[in-house]
């Protein structure tokens, strides 16, 4: 009997060994949602459920970002958009409480706070700004050449006035910082075109803009797909008269 139940151990365990963890899982869902957005839904409750049994700090951190991209590319109107926003800010809050060392737990957390207030109308949303600058500032602290954190505080300098703190040059500075940091980093770099058209430098805007159609290894294929190439050909198509 002992070698009965050995042998179907072992017949078991290549299975076993290759099981997925939920939060491997849901990582691989969110890798490759551009081929079926509803893995945002399952990604979001496979930990949302995770989460009620096993609280861990990364599976937080992972339903925050979640939560941002579900904002971002499943949210049909705003009311859903904030939902999602504030429910990533509430969890990536509680991953910074637990790992305040942790530089993705600042860094979802302040994301889905500004997109929030982003969504929301900024000057509607200035008593937030704080939060975000203050989350910025650790971020850095935690890693000077963090390539998603210069993409978030150039999309606050880029929506803020300068009355405020924010402007232009601000965010121009702190794209290109990152893009140098992460040149395959293509929502950051559509994010300097956005801000080179405002300039009315419509030249290099292009220049930067063909390169992220162009990219064959973006950073991440997924938001690649759906967001930035997507978003590269509209303001092309926008700037297309302009010289």
């Amino acid at each position: 009997m002992r070698a009965l139940l050995a042998g179907f151990v072992l017949l078991l365990s290549p299975a076993l060994a290759h099981a997925q963890s939920p939060i491997e899982e849901a990582r691989a869902l969110i890798a490759s949602y551009h081929e079926d957005l509803t893995g945002l839904d399952r990604a979001r409750d496979l930990m949302e459920k995770f989460l009620k049994s096993d609280p861990q700090v990364d599976g937080m951190i992972l339903l925050s970002r979640i939560y941002f991209l579900w904002g971002d590319v499943r949210a049909q109107t705003d009311e859903e958009k904030l939902q999602a926003y504030a429910r990533g800010r509430e969890v990536g809050k509680r991953a910074v409480e637990l790992a305040p060392k942790n530089v993705e737990a600042h860094l979802w957390y302040a994301t889905n706070t500004g997109r929030w207030g982003q969504t929301k109308g900024v000057l509607r949303s200035l008593f937030l700004l704080p939060t975000v600058r203050e989350e910025l500032d650790i971020i850095f602290s935690l890693d000077p050449k963090h390539p998603a954190g210069y993409a978030l505080a150039g999309n606050v300098d880029f929506e803020v006035p300068a009355l405020f703190g924010g402007g232009l040059d601000k965010a121009e500075e702190n794209f290109r910082k990152g893009l140098k940091s992460d040149p395959k980093f293509t929502g950051m770099r559509v994010d300097l075109a956005r801000v080179l058209i405002k300039k009315g430098k419509y030249a290099e805007a292009r220049k930067e803009l063909q390169r992220v159609l162009e990219e064959r290894e973006p950073r991440n294929l997924a938001d690649w797909t759906v967001k930035h190439s997507k978003r590269a050909r509209e303001l092309l198509e926008s700037i297309k008269d302009k010289s």
